[in-house]
């Protein structure tokens, strides 16, 4: 396996996993804040292409282009999917749902990639799926249908961005990351114009935190997480992804000061433990 590819790829769930940190201090609704961290992260990225003397190599790769294309859509979708589930179920229920993505591509993996289902990845995953419950505390509770339908969908709308973007083999790099979140942005505009034609108040205070949640988290995230994506296996995309809702607890025990319970920290040691077992156990 390529070692840098993977070193990218946990650097990005890292910086994905200080998401809800970051967003906390944006007084904005959920689709609001997709939109603007979508256009600052695609803006930033665009800079850095066209900065590098980079040339967009799309002439004979119409298939990989729209691969890039229906992968940056579901993204947008998901990531408004998701932001909705916050508001209308909780973060925590709400992030459980959303990571039922990596399951679903796991699932697909030997269909749409060839790749076989180890007995140690199943048993790795299904540790982690233990741990996940642990972590976000709470299964049910949730009587609010919009979002969970939200929440639902925006696992769906991960795996399909996560299967597209891995069948893309021409157009990697700094060059799909581009592709991949201008069109997630696109996505996004479309949905804000149509609802407030992009009427938006922004507080003061709060560009700061909207420029580091597009410039860092969204920008050179995406590049690290995409670029690396047709480097991995997709099963060790799926297990390894659940390092971004661990590292989001605790970084809020330790940025915010919200206090682990014992099941947390057992479901943190059963994510890591789970991820190791279905990585490294190669019998």
């Amino acid at each position: 396996m390529d070692k840098k590819a993977l070193a990218k790829y946990l650097c990005a769930l890292l910086l994905f996993g200080l998401n809800g940190i970051v967003a906390s201090n944006i007084a904005l609704n959920s689709y609001e804040i997709v939109f603007l961290r979508t256009m600052v992260g695609s803006v930033l990225l665009i800079l850095l292409f066209l900065l590098g003397k980079n040339q967009f190599h799309l002439k004979g790769h119409g298939r990989d282009v729209l691969l890039i294309t229906l992968s940056g859509i579901a993204m947008g979708a998901s990531w408004m999917f998701l932001y909705e589930a916050y508001q209308q179920i909780g973060v925590s229920f709400a992030s459980l749902l959303y990571y039922c993505g990596p399951v679903i591509v796991m699932i697909l993996s030997p269909l749409l990639f060839q790749e076989h289902l180890t007995k140690s990845k199943v048993a790795g995953f299904a540790i982690v799926l233990i741990g996940i419950v642990l972590v976000n505390g709470k299964l049910a509770g949730a009587d609010n249908a919009w979002g969970l339908f939200c929440g639902a969908m925006s696992a769906i709308m991960y795996s399909f961005m996560v299967t597209l973007n891995r069948k893309s083999e021409k157009i990697t790099g700094l060059e799909n990351s581009v592709i991949q979140l201008t069109v997630s942005f696109l996505t996004v505009a479309v949905f804000v114009g149509f609802k407030q034609a992009f009427v938006i108040d922004v507080p003061n205070e709060a560009w700061g935190w909207i420029f580091a949640l597009g410039i860092i988290n969204t920008g050179i995230g995406c590049y690290l997480y995409f670029s690396p994506l047709a480097k991995l296996p997709v099963q060790t995309v799926a297990i390894c992804g659940y390092l971004e809702p661990l590292s989001a607890v605790v970084f809020s025990a330790i940025l915010l000061g919200e206090k682990m319970t014992a099941p947390q920290i057992v479901g943190a040691f059963c994510i890591i433990g789970g991820a190791m077992i279905g990585e490294l156990v190669k019998k």
